[in-house]
C-alpha cells in the first residue's frame, strides 16, 4: 500500500504555492493573530500579505 500524501501539500501545489515551517515566538504570534483577525485574514494569509507588500515596497516585485 502506498503512503498517502498530505492533502494540504497537494492542494498548495495545485495553487502554485510552496508550504514550509516557520518558527516565531508566542508573543509575536499572538500579535500577528490579532492583526490578522482585525483584517479578516488567517494568520497564514496575513503573513503572505505582509511578505507580498514588503517585496513590492523594496522594489523586488512589481505591483500586480
Amino acid at each position: 500500500m502506498k503512503p498517502q500524501k498530505a492533502q494540504n501539500s497537494s492542494e498548495s501545489t495545485q495553487k502554485g504555492k510552496k508550504s514550509f515551517v516557520i518558527r516565531i515566538d508566542e508573543s509575536t504570534y499572538k500579535l500577528l493573530e490579532k492583526w490578522a483577525n482585525d483584517e479578516f485574514r488567517s494568520v497564514n494569509g496575513q503573513i503572505e500579505y505582509l511578505l507580498h507588500q514588503s517585496l513590492i515596497s523594496s522594489g523586488r516585485k512589481k505591483k500586480e
